[in-house]
């Protein structure tokens, strides 16, 4: 007796190409599938069910009102996306066909291709099947196989699954219910505030109204940043005809030390207060107190994430999150690279092992081939399971993005930015395997009367991963992202030539020194940074905060605001409900008059939407789900409470004064254009699903 087909079911046509290249079957193609005499191939087209709006439920509820806030049903209902319905039909005829005996599910590894597969499952009603996941980090024939070779039963991913049917059912609840009990209420005052012709559908999410909320806060404080003035004061010493310049701090012992006359312990709130130290100072010799010499290393950067490649791109290439998505996943539906939409910045140890598989691969790649190479024979790569860049711990769904070492043949089809982007992953990866970079730092210290000065110098002495980090286009020094300048608060480290600072390690501390001079270095505190499209997905990712440090990043990470798969799709809403404005040249984001508003109403109404924490706590609550720790119905539970209360609440409300002087404050920051664009706004709809 037969044993039945094999149907294998892929998220996109493209990738059930590969599955049919790695199967090596004798296919033949239908309208929507493949199939040989052993299995059938066929796929999705990302989404094919979604969830029903209210009127499916009951017809009244199409009409929003009130009375039937908050809408919370106790069972969700699904139906077929209409502009997907053929090909549901043809999935759906599959799963149910006689004679296909085991599903293999081959959906794109995480949470929502869990939900992809899921959702047609349910609609299609499939029994009495074998079913198995497949879960890849990349889509290389020998990854392919693999992971149908180890595939387990579907139901050891039933909890992830459970996560994603949360995950959509609460971005349902919150934007059905708070979009429209804010357009009930408080749709009528942005209309006439705004003299729109139509009445403005507030639209909130639960992640994209907190990501409004960091935008429009970020506005408001570098509107009420008051610059300060501040003034160091810097003395020129005579090292042995060397002049070196010291930057004078009120340290311990110093007259200055606490002073309420201090901006900081390097700076003076008053320019005269820093001209009476140099006058007190004037005409006295220094002594080198002491004089420090030692090597410092740093080590290459973790490998990239999502968030990590999407705000490198964002400096480099100006290119939104979203496009630097979509590149990522050319590059790996081109086996060129591994799944892209992690959150790991690191590999796992299993991958470690087999790591020279994807060195020896870029051999092939003629712009790091040498490099690779490197690693290669001087086996540097065998220690690596041993390193910070390989942490089983810091894994959840995928490893980090590297490349495979595979897919050249399709580099020559890339858009030049694809290829620099590929570039740069290889780049990364490759650093991982190459020694530190090496410094060597002299920092001295002048003492003259009772005050200090201080100085650092470092020379690098060997380039380590630097030598590889440095792509063929950037060339240009316009290619790098700039530093932004810093309160000034910073030691200044001068990079010098070798032989100078030998010289300078050369002389004694107690040594007496004349000072050439002294003078008054001003500057000026900075304001916060706007974000841009690369530094806001970062931020998302931490949880609201935006923490450049990528060592301090990595010892904080947990579950931020989104994921690594739609943070940019949240960001890309924002932009298009005109509740945010994006400039493509600079990649800089900033609210428009519609967003600070529709942020007021939220505020003075449901504020704890804005708070980042919570909204990441949601997140959390959703991977406790997903790991078995929170149980579905304890999850609801709260999602259901969280939704009513909040509903209720803003029915209750009478705050209609308070918000129209919030509304005339923002309006004072936008010209009469702007405010004409905010009027014309997003046009009313549907309430919002995420």
């Amino acid at each position: 007796m037969s044993m039945g087909k094999a149907l294998y079911i892929a998220e996109k046509p493209s990738v059930a190409r590969e599955f049919a290249k790695a199967l090596k079957l004798r296919l033949s193609n239908h309208d929507g599938y493949m199939e040989s005499e052993e299995a059938v191939i066929t796929w999705c087209v990302g989404h094919l069910v979604t969830m029903s709006y209210p009127e499916a439920y009951r017809e009244e509820l199409k009409r929003w009102s009130f009375s039937t806030i908050p809408f919370i049903p106790e069972e969700f209902r699904y139906e077929v996306i209409a502009s997907s319905a053929k090909q549901f039909k043809v999935v759906s005829g599959l799963l149910t066909r006689p004679d296909v005996s085991t599903i293999y599910v081959c959906t794109d590894s995480g949470r929502e291709g869990e939900y992809i597969y899921r959702l047609v499952e349910q609609l299609s009603h499939v029994e009495g099947k074998e079913r198995k996941r497949v879960w890849i980090d990349s889509q290389t024939e020998e990854e392919i196989l693999r992971g149908i070779r180890e595939a387990k039963d579907l139901s050891a991913y039933d909890e992830l699954s459970a996560a994603a049917y949360l995950r959509a059912q609460e971005d349902y609840l919150m934007g059905i219910n708070f979009s429209r009990v804010l357009t009930l209420k408080y749709g009528s005052s942005l209309q006439n505030y705004l003299h729109s012709e139509r009445r403005p559908v507030v639209a909130v999410g639960r992640v994209m109204t907190c990501v409004l909320g960091m935008v429009v806060q970020r506005e408001r404080e570098i509107r009420a940043f008051t610059k300060t003035p501040f003034y160091r004061v810097l003395g020129s010493f005579d090292l042995a005809g060397n002049p070196v310049s010291g930057e004078w701090r009120a340290v311990e012992g110093s007259k200055y030390f606490n002073s309420p006359l201090l901006y900081k312990e390097n700076g003076f709130k008053e320019k005269k207060d820093a001209d009476a130290l140099i006058a007190s100072l004037s005409g006295k010799d220094a002594v080198l107190s002491s004089r420090e010499k030692k090597t410092e290393k740093k080590n290459a950067p973790l490998l990239y994430n999502l968030a990590e490649l999407q705000n490198t791109c964002s400096k480099l290439f100006k290119i939104s999150p979203d496009e630097t998505l979509k590149i990522a996943q050319e590059l790996y539906e081109k086996k060129l690279t591994t799944y892209p939409r992690t959150d790991a910045r690191v590999l796992s140890t299993a991958v470690a092992k087999e790591i020279d598989h994807n060195l020896k691969g870029l051999l092939n790649y003629p712009l790091c081939s040498d490099a690779a190479k490197k690693v290669l024979d001087e086996q540097l790569w065998k220690g690596i399971a041993k390193s910070r860049y390989v942490n089983d711990k810091q894994i959840t769904d995928h490893y980090a993005i590297i490349p495979t070492g595979q897919g050249f043949g399709a580099l020559s089809g890339l858009n030049p930015t694809a290829q620099k982007v590929y570039e740069l992953i290889v780049r990364r990866f490759l650093a991982i395997f190459y020694p530190p970079q090496v410094f060597l730092k002299l920092s001295m210290e002048f003492v003259m009367d009772t005050e200090h000065f201080f100085a650092s110098f470092k020379v690098q002495q060997d380039a380590g991963w630097m030598a590889v980090s440095r792509c063929s286009f950037q060339k240009d020094k316009k290619e790098e992202p700039k530093e932004e300048e810093g309160d000034g608060d910073k030691e200044e480290e001068l990079v010098v030539d070798p032989a100078f600072l030998e010289a300078l390690a050369a002389i004694k501390p107690g040594v007496t020194l004349p000072c050439s001079g002294m003078s008054v270095k001003e500057g000026e505190t900075s304001p916060p940074k706007r974000y841009n499209s690369g530094s806001l997905i970062l931020a998302m990712e931490n949880a609201g905060q935006l923490i450049e440090d990528e060592e301090l990043r990595a010892l904080i990470k947990g579950c931020g605001i989104g994921t690594s798969a739609t943070r940019a799709g949240i960001l890309e809403k924002l932009v298009s409900n005109r509740y945010l404005a994006l400039n493509k040249k600079t990649q800089i984001i900033t609210p428009t008059l519609l967003g600070e508003m529709i942020f007021d109403v939220v505020r003075h109404s449901i504020g704890s939407l804005l708070n980042p924490k919570l909204t990441a706590s949601w997140e959390m609550g959703l991977a406790g789900v997903a790991d078995g720790s929170v149980t579905k119905e304890e999850y609801r539970k709260k999602l259901n409470a969280f939704v009513t209360k909040h509903t209720e609440n803003v029915k209750q409300l009478d705050n209609a004064y308070a918000l129209r002087r919030c509304f005339d404050y923002a309006s004072a920051y936008y010209s009469e254009e702007k405010k004409t664009a905010a009027g014309r706004g997003r046009k009313s709809g549907k309430s919002s699903k995420q």
